[in-house]
């Protein structure tokens, strides 16, 4: 392993025509070992990790990067096979890691018929075998099953250079990070440990400051109310006493000059007085504001949403599939996928489940073939989004109707997202791509959601979003996914794969139970 380091020095970045910058005088020096990147969704991870391993396009505006040894970033889309993937699979010295992480060697042929959590285990492999001094990984365990993350997390365990990790897996930052570094653009924040003990120290910060911030703005209140108070009640007395001196005085058959002269002076220093008073319950004011000035309390935006127009189908059933088998693979490679009677109603919540190749994106698109409901009911969100399809998609909602832009909006945010940001950006990130895909479904009232790995590329509080949005939701969902915890907070019916028994192991049967 080559000699390794990485630090940023006062960097700015901002994409084309965005109106303010991702990063502002970020620095920081990262150390060897695993370092999390944490932020929402458009916050800048990616761009962080392209900007620190110098990826064309990503110079920063200002501001220095100073890294030393090959510097590499694994991205989170696995369209393309990586580069030197056949190398890899033909290197001598490449053995051990294909045996760790299950690379075969005929990969390379047939990259367009792998599935994408095997396509992410290669990508990886080729990255670890390089040995770069600077690892970036970009959502390394999207798409990946639990036995493979398992794989997954010792290999990346045994990395000795400087890694920056990207991921919604809250486990394998926990297990792999001794630091995280929190974006919150333009700020950027360094804490010790895995994410958990990060986020719960910065939770813990946030409420003291809201907090603070809440009792000094009242304190601040009640001083300037009570200067106010004493304001009228000394103007009150000054007019009321300058009134009886007046009447005294253009009495023409009393001289009472030197009285006049003695409340005058009563006035006078009662007007002195209370104007002190005043000054001071001012400048008390004012020192507190100036302390609320200094406190850092973050905004929050709503969130949580309710699937406005959605609903059931009037009828009892979207699908109804007698029992039967699908073909998986190709050629001499051609295995079976045995599944039984299967039904979607108004209502199922339904959890596919199974290790990665086993035919769950088969049998999804199946279903879709068969399910009966009108196209503009039926939200479909898959596995992965081009690059070009998800430029594409950004146009389309830049041009739908200002009304329904706005709906559109509104759900991102909800979703966890600045609409702002996202409506700048020339390419939104995977996890934008997927709650526009949700979005723009949920504005026109579904009556079927499908998620193919619902969690891919989602931030933490965007995940949480989306599972109280999906617990909520008045339609049929059918939800893929390797991450239990998510599924067992919504779902109701579980569609299970696995290998069929009694067989050679190459053919997959579906089994289904109720919760």
């Amino acid at each position: 392993m080559a000699s390794s380091q990485l630090v940023l020095q006062s960097v700015e970045f901002a994409h084309p025509g965005m109106t303010e910058p991702l990063f502002s005088e970020l620095t920081v020096q990262f150390p060897h070992g695993w370092t999390g990147i944490v932020g929402p969704n458009g916050a800048g991870k990616t761009t962080l990790l392209k900007v620190a391993t110098g990826l064309e396009g990503f110079a920063t505006q200002a501001g220095s990067v100073q890294r030393s040894g090959l510097a590499l970033y694994v991205a989170q889309r696995t369209d393309d096979p990586p580069e030197m993937l056949e190398d890899f699979v033909w290197a001598p010295d490449a053995t051990a890691l294909k045996s760790r992480l299950r690379v075969g060697e005929d990969w390379p042929e047939r990259w367009s018929s792998l599935s994408h959590g095997e396509r992410k285990r290669a990508q990886i492999a080729v990255a670890l075998w390089r040995e770069p001094a600077v690892l970036a990984l970009d959502e390394p365990t999207n798409h990946i099953d639990t036995d493979a993350r398992q794989l997954l997390e010792r290999v990346l365990a045994d990395f000795t250079g400087i890694g920056l990790l990207v991921s919604h897996d809250r486990r394998l930052l926990d297990s792999l990070c001794s630091q995280c570094l929190l974006l919150d653009p333009p700020a950027a924040e360094l804490r010790p440990g895995g994410v958990s003990e990060a986020l719960a120290e910065q939770t813990k910060e946030e409420t003291a400051a809201r907090s603070a911030n809440d009792a000094l703005r009242q304190t601040e209140r009640r001083l300037k109310a009570e200067a106010q108070r004493r304001r009228v009640v000394a103007d009150q007395k000054a007019a009321a006493m300058r009134g009886s001196n007046q009447k005294h005085k253009i009495n023409p058959m009393h001289d009472h000059d030197g009285r006049a002269r003695r409340g005058l002076a009563r006035v006078t220093g009662k007007d002195a007085y209370a104007g002190r008073m005043v000054s001071q319950m001012n400048q008390r004011a004012g020192k507190v504001a100036t302390e609320r000035a200094q406190l850092t309390v973050k905004k929050r935006y709503e969130t949580g949403i309710w699937v406005d127009g959605a609903s059931f189908m009037p009828r009892d059933f979207l699908l109804r599939l007698p029992a039967g088998t699908l073909p998986m693979g190709f050629g001499e490679d051609v295995r079976h996928l045995h599944f039984p009677e299967l039904a979607i109603g108004g209502t199922s919540r339904i959890a596919l489940t199974g290790p990665n190749g086993f035919g769950k994106s088969t049998l999804v698109r199946h279903v879709l073939q068969q399910v009966q409901v009108p196209p503009e009911k039926l939200v479909t969100v898959p596995q992965e989004v081009s690059a070009e399809a998800s430029q594409a998609l950004l146009a389309e909602v830049k041009r739908l109707p200002n009304d329904e832009r706005g709906r559109v909006m509104t759900t991102i945010s909800r979703l966890g997202s600045r609409p702002g940001r996202l409506l700048e950006s020339a390419l939104p990130s995977p996890g934008e791509v997927r709650k526009l895909l949700l979005a723009l479904g949920i504005v026109r009232g579904p009556h079927l959601i499908v998620m193919d790995e619902p969690t891919n590329h989602m931030d933490l509080p965007s995940i949480l979003c989306l599972e109280e949005a999906l617990a909520e939701c008045p339609c049929a969902l059918l939800l893929v996914s390797h991450d239990e915890a998510f599924l067992e907070g919504i779902t109701t019916t579980h569609w299970h794969i696995d290998a069929a028994g009694g067989s050679d192991g190459s053919d997959t049967v579906l089994t289904v139970a109720q919760a």
